[in-house]
């Protein structure tokens, strides 16, 4: 009677969890973000990227497809940190009161990750390539805008209005965020109540009142 072997697992590496891959990518970009900022673009190749942080091109290039991608998880980390942290603005605030009482300071494992997103986004003003990245990324934000502005005025997302109002109000966004990082960039001085301040005004410019003090007001 023939034997039949126990069945084996197959043999070769073990799939990475999306997890380890998304720590992996960020320590990628703030490499490559580093090189960036110290001797710019043109300068900086994938060879030096990976050789940073350790890794072959070949293993480079299965995580981003090109050298200026690799800003990507920054600005998406920047991004998706004031996103979540609009969810979380109540309606019994204003837009400025919940900044300032919301505010969370960097990962304590990367306390520079901020700083080096805003250098991307001002070296956006003359790299086309980073120009691209930053505005896809940005332009994720637009859903979760229409939610907030459909919940604090009881109406659909998905209506034409609001999420007009929501693209309004990321394109606001955006040039308040440039604005701050272009001014960093050469050496402005700016506070956090200016950061707080601007942020507010683009709000109401984008949207009129209607998401800001004119739903904390009694009555309203």
């Amino acid at each position: 009677m023939a034997v039949t072997e126990p069945s084996r697992a197959p043999r070769g590496r073990r799939p990475m969890s999306e997890r380890r891959r998304g720590l992996q990518r960020l320590e990628i970009s703030r490499e490559a973000v580093r090189l960036f900022r110290a001797q710019g673009l043109a300068a900086t190749s994938g060879e030096q990227i990976a050789e940073g942080v350790g890794l072959s091109v070949r293993t480079l290039w299965r995580y981003f497809r090109s050298k200026e991608s690799c800003v990507e998880p920054l600005l998406s980390q920047s991004s998706d940190a004031f996103v979540a942290m609009l969810r979380r603005w109540p309606r019994e605030r204003s837009l400025e009161e919940h900044m300032i009482a919301d505010a969370r300071p960097s990962s304590a494992d990367s306390p520079g990750d901020d700083e080096a997103a805003l250098a991307v986004i001002a070296m956006s003003r003359t790299e086309p390539a980073f120009r691209a990245i930053w505005l896809v990324v940005h332009e994720r934000s637009e859903p979760v805008l229409a939610e907030v502005i459909a919940d604090r005025l009881g109406r659909a997302p998905d209506e034409l209005a609001v999420r007009v109002q929501a693209a309004t109000l990321a394109a606001a966004l955006r040039i308040s965020t440039e604005d701050y990082a272009v001014a960093l960039a050469d050496g402005v001085a700016i506070t956090g109540e200016d950061v707080v301040a601007r942020l507010s005004q683009a709000v109401r410019a984008a949207t009129h009142g209607v998401i800001g003090e004119a739903l904390t007001e009694p009555g309203a």
